[in-house]
């Protein structure tokens, strides 16, 4: 059964992982630290979905936030350090409420309460989360970028990367050179097709073509070698090695 954890603290969100994927049952599809990724996230997978593990207080606000954004269907286990919101988290898709910090028993418990609940309503099994795009699905094949008082038409297929770089956001091509785009990278994110491009950090959706290499970085990061070559340091973050590894073998 698919679970996404949506935790701001690493170190808590690795150890709730590694905690569920004790039972077999389980497997954490991913680890994410805010409301907007969250809400970006179920927007696209939530149907492959089984479990939801959300922290109460996220670096961008509640994850309550996320209910207004998108209608949450998911059953729901809050993990918090707060003792006031239980009522809340019930009103809000909650099967169980577990306080910081949690030990292992608890967290079995309430894997255990979402086993008996879905026995009980007897469910279709759902599908494992499949990256791939069906060949149907309207991905944006071009970006409207400027050079001086023109407007220039740039292919996906020409773009090796979008960074963004002082709060703006700007395309690279292939061939060399940058521009500027008036979007934001999570709006860019979701028109891309996810088995072409991979936001590998905050800053940074790139271009599987665009990829040369790796290497280890600090911290169990590792830095990627890109063509063409740009400024900001190409770093994947920790918790999405994994997953940056297994896209690039699709």
């Amino acid at each position: 059964m698919n679970v996404l954890i949506v935790e701001d603290e690493s170190h808590t969100a690795a150890l709730l992982k590694e905690i569920i994927e004790q039972d077999t049952d389980f497997i954490v599809t991913e680890m994410l630290e805010s409301v907007e990724e969250a809400v970006q996230y179920l927007s696209r997978y939530q149907p492959n979905l089984d479990l939801l593990f959300f922290d109460i207080q996220l670096a961008d606000g509640q994850s309550f936030e996320i209910f207004k954004h998108i209608d949450v269907v998911t059953p729901v286990v809050f993990c918090t350090a707060f003792e006031e919101y239980p009522l809340q988290a019930i009103k809000s898709n909650g099967i169980d409420y577990v306080l910081k910090p949690f030990k292992d028993d608890e967290i079995h418990s309430a894997l255990l309460r979402y086993k008996q609940l879905i026995a009980k309503l007897k469910p279709r099994p759902a599908s494992p989360i499949n990256f791939k795009t069906p060949a149907d699905t309207p991905f944006q094949r071009s970006f409207l970028t400027q050079y001086r008082e023109k407007t220039i038409v740039k292919r996906v297929e020409e773009i090796a990367l979008f960074s963004v770089e002082h709060e703006n956001v700007f395309l690279y091509v292939f061939k060399g050179g940058k521009f500027p785009l008036f979007k934001k990278l999570d709006y860019i994110e979701s028109v891309c097709d996810p088995a072409q491009f991979f936001r590998i950090n905050r800053q940074l959706l790139i271009n599987r073509d665009a990829i040369i290499s790796f290497e280890p970085y600090f911290n169990r990061k590792i830095i990627l070698q890109l063509k063409p070559e740009i400024k900001t340091k190409p770093v994947v973050s920790r918790l999405k090695v994994t997953a940056f590894k297994e896209w690039l073998e699709q």
